[in-house]
């Protein structure tokens, strides 16, 4: 038992590890928030493409229907590690110069956008048929109701889920570190190398868990309102 503390519990360790850790732990939240920018926008733009009707917009129905399919399929870390290796390897256009840094955002949008499409998607069929016809029966064309009348409540409805997706974006970030990013994994596993012990990831496990509690209570305040809201609406 002592061993097992003096392993994972080392408050000399601890308090040496913990700074170098803690700034790793900041890349890792840089790269939250900018991939979450990122994943929003390209989740709504996969849930239009994907919601389109009409056989205009069938191959891109079908497009996005198989690239949802695709990255909800393959683990995250396995599109992390193509993306931050291969592109530099294969010298795509542009893309090739990024910074694993900035490939590490690209992998982490790819994933997500699959998911939190499909969350959208979610939200955009849950409002009523009647308000779209509504909206057209007044003048407005396909895209000004989709932008005016379903989009603003669909988006409303789906922040509960959207915040479950970006918890698990926020722990995924844990794997920049295999394509050599220093984030705050990679910075426990330098110290343990080291010093031979595994205090630091205690310490990394200690951050997440104080970012990712509080996003879990402010999910469950979200839905327990939204079911509030919605019983309220029935009565």
């Amino acid at each position: 038992m002592e061993q097992f503390l003096k392993t994972f519990f080392s408050w000399e360790h601890f308090t040496e590890s913990l700074p170098q850790v803690v700034r790793g732990f900041t890349t890792n939240l840089s790269l939250m928030f900018a991939a979450e920018a990122c994943v929003l926008v390209w989740g709504l733009v996969l849930a239009l493409l994907r919601s389109g009707r009409g056989r205009a917009t069938l191959p891109l129905r079908w497009l996005s229907v198989g690239y949802i399919d695709l990255f909800r399929a393959v683990p995250g870390i396995v599109v992390i590690y193509m993306v931050g290796f291969g592109m530099p390897i294969a010298q795509v256009p542009w893309i090739g110069d990024w910074s694993r840094y900035q490939l590490a955002v690209l992998a982490l949008t790819l994933v997500y956008g699959a998911y939190v499409a499909e969350v959208y998607r979610a939200g955009i069929e849950s409002i009523h048929w009647s308000q779209t016809a509504a909206a057209r029966s007044l003048g407005l064309s396909q895209g000004r109701t989709m932008r005016f009348v379903v989009l603003p409540q669909a988006i409303r409805r789906v922040v509960p889920p959207l915040l479950n997706d970006f918890i698990g974006l926020q722990k995924d970030t844990a794997y920049i570190g295999i394509i050599g990013v220093l984030d705050g994994f990679r910075r426990a596993q330098i110290y343990a190398g080291s010093k031979f012990n595994l205090t630091s990831f205690t310490g990394l496990a200690l951050c997440f868990v104080v970012l990712t509690i509080p996003m879990t209570r402010l999910t469950d305040q979200l839905l327990k309102r939204d079911q509030q809201r919605m019983l309220a609406g029935r009565r």
